[in-house]
């Protein structure tokens, strides 16, 4: 009905702007497969909690954390790109619900500031991305620095922000319905995330220069899909519409 993608769109922005959401729902909608990139990071970090090595979150990429980047490195990481099931494997245990949990999510932050860490974990992303593009397919990259790192040739980049309130709500509504406990500030938090995201020096969060902004603030997700969907048929990387009789979306 949607039509089918081919080639890359790359998702970007905050914690909060409904990246996830979005990100899978358009992979559906358009036969895609899907990435989320920030499973990874996580998953790594979950490596690092796990082991005996300190990680102390406090402290900057530069300070000197080798321990910490041989754990990450030395974890196996899989992940399915299928975006009705997007599994998380570690080490060949499914830990989809654990990465999702506050104390991966208070570290991962530090974790992924690692130069090391991102390289590594890159190289994998675009591995996973040229397989999906060389077969013939398309694929919806989600994270922090698709458009600008992972996939800056991808044919739509897009990046979603909206409101630290709604953030927040959004947040605490994932915390509620996945019977997590909330952050004590989950605004705060954001706002913390958002500040070592955006000052790391490797692959800072920033929407690409050719990225096209997204607020999601006052979008429900029909609508946010809507929009997207419009902006991967203008640049020609939707295909089939026109036996399925579908015309552009409005947004």
């Amino acid at each position: 009905m949607h039509g089918m993608l081919r080639g890359v769109v790359a998702v970007d922005g905050p914690s909060g702007t409904g990246k996830s959401t979005t990100a899978r729902g358009l992979a559906m909608r358009l036969d895609a497969r899907y990435l989320d990139t920030g499973a990874m990071y996580r998953a790594a970090t979950l490596a690092v909690l796990r082991s005996d090595v300190p990680l102390d979150v406090a402290k900057t990429a530069a300070e000197g954390n080798d321990d910490v980047v041989a754990v990450a490195l030395g974890a196996r990481v899989e992940l399915s790109t299928d975006p009705a099931e997007p599994r998380v494997r570690l080490d060949g245990e499914d830990v989809d619900a654990e990465i999702r949990g506050t104390q991966v999510t208070a570290a991962v932050s530090a974790v992924s500031a690692l130069t090391a860490v991102r390289e590594h974990l890159v190289d994998e992303q675009r591995r996973i991305v040229a397989e999906v593009v060389e077969d013939g397919g398309g694929i919806v990259v989600e994270g922090r620095d698709i458009g600008t790192v992972v996939t800056p040739d991808a044919g739509l980049k897009v990046f979603l922000t909206a409101s630290e309130l709604v953030r927040a709500g959004r947040r605490d509504a994932e915390n509620t319905a996945a019977g997590r406990a909330g952050a004590q500030d989950t605004q705060a938090d954001l706002a913390r995330r958002d500040r070592l995201d955006s000052s790391r020096t490797a692959s800072p969060l920033r929407p690409a220069e050719d990225a096209v902004e997204v607020d999601t603030s006052t979008l429900d997700i029909d609508g946010v899909l809507a929009r997207l969907q419009e902006l991967a048929e203008d640049r020609g990387l939707v295909t089939g519409l026109a036996d399925a009789g579908v015309g552009h979306l409005g947004g």
